[in-house]
């Protein structure tokens, strides 16, 4: 017979999850409910994010394995390590792509890469609006307006 040291019971003496609902108010019950469903939102979020860094981990690794070495293709990979950085993290992908003189830190710019969108996460793309300066905004905006009238 095994013991499981934090309870001081045997384990096939030990409670199952199903055994304690029963022993639970209906407010507590719900609460649980309530906590089984966010872990497994939670859990399916990992799982795609998961999914996202492979495929990211696959695009970079064939685009390294590429024999063409040109300026063109080398702008392309950053440019799309650029993208998978700001999805991952808008603030350090936006330094990333202006470090690598891909993109410039004016309003202007930062807002036409965020209008035109190619790749980027659409909730990155607003959790940097909502983070950064005003100006910046007001340019997406103004671009957004102008293009969709």
């Amino acid at each position: 017979m095994t013991v499981d040291s934090d309870l001081f019971m045997p384990k096939s003496k030990a409670p199952k999850m199903d055994d304690l609902d029963y022993n639970l108010s209906p407010e507590e019950r719900s609460e649980l409910e309530d906590i089984r469903r966010r872990k497994s939102v939670l859990l399916q979020e990992i799982q795609r994010l998961r999914e996202e860094l492979r495929e990211a981990i696959l695009e970079v690794e064939g685009l390294e394995t590429s024999t063409e070495g040109s300026k063109t293709l080398q702008k392309s990979r950053h440019v799309a390590m650029g993208r998978k950085k700001f999805n991952m993290d808008p603030k350090k992908g936006i330094l990333f792509l202006v470090e690598n003189e891909l993109l410039r830190h004016t309003p202007e710019d930062i807002a036409q890469f965020l209008y035109k969108g190619e790749g980027l996460n659409k909730t990155a793309i607003g959790d940097y609006l909502g983070e950064r300066c005003k100006m910046s905004r007001d340019f997406f905006l103004l671009s957004f307006s102008r293009n969709n009238l």
